[in-house]
């Protein structure tokens, strides 16, 4: 992501630099980590995925040491897969993670629905031709959002949840 950042902006930055800056962000984070608290309806979106037979994934670009802490509290089932950037070779906004997700389920992502909170997960999945969604909560605004891709917009997984039927899962 470092990379593009600094191609937008016009801006050469050595590889020694994005591995800093890398490194610095992972320390940085690793102290946020104990303050961060699970997102509203996140547990029962999921909840409600399994329960109605819906298989899905956790795919993202940050490393599995720093994804097992993150999840932990939301209680993954053994049974889903959980895709990390170690998993792959290229980070967002390449769709390496889900790609790599959709076939541990057996999937093609073209058939998949991806949720994402950032520009980077609604560009993956835009080349990748799945169905993006995206949550308010991530920093990014509705109209970023659309813009890279998303089809429907939440404020974060409980309302998501809430009008599920909007993006063709019908609520039981």
């Amino acid at each position: 992501m470092l990379r593009a950042i600094f191609t937008e902006l016009g801006q050469r930055v050595s590889p020694q630099k994005i591995d800093h800056l890398e490194k610095l962000h992972k320390e940085k984070f690793a102290k946020k980590l104990p303050f961060i608290k699970v997102l509203p309806g996140a547990r029962e979106l999921l909840e409600y995925r399994s329960a109605a037979g819906i298989r899905w994934a956790i795919a993202t670009s940050g490393d599995q040491k720093t994804v097992k802490r993150m999840i932990k509290p939301l209680r993954i089932p053994a049974t889903a897969p959980v895709v990390t950037g170690d998993h792959v070779e290229h980070a967002k906004p390449s769709p390496d993670v889900f790609l790599e997700a959709a076939a541990r389920l057996g999937a093609y992502l073209g058939d998949c629905i991806v949720v994402g909170d950032s520009i980077w997960d609604l560009l993956a999945a835009r080349r990748a031709k799945a169905l993006g969604v995206g949550l308010l909560c991530g920093g990014y605004g509705e109209a970023e959002l659309i813009q890279a891709g998303a089809y429907r917009v939440y404020r974060d997984p409980a309302d998501l949840l809430k009008r599920i039927a909007e993006i063709g899962i019908q609520p039981e």
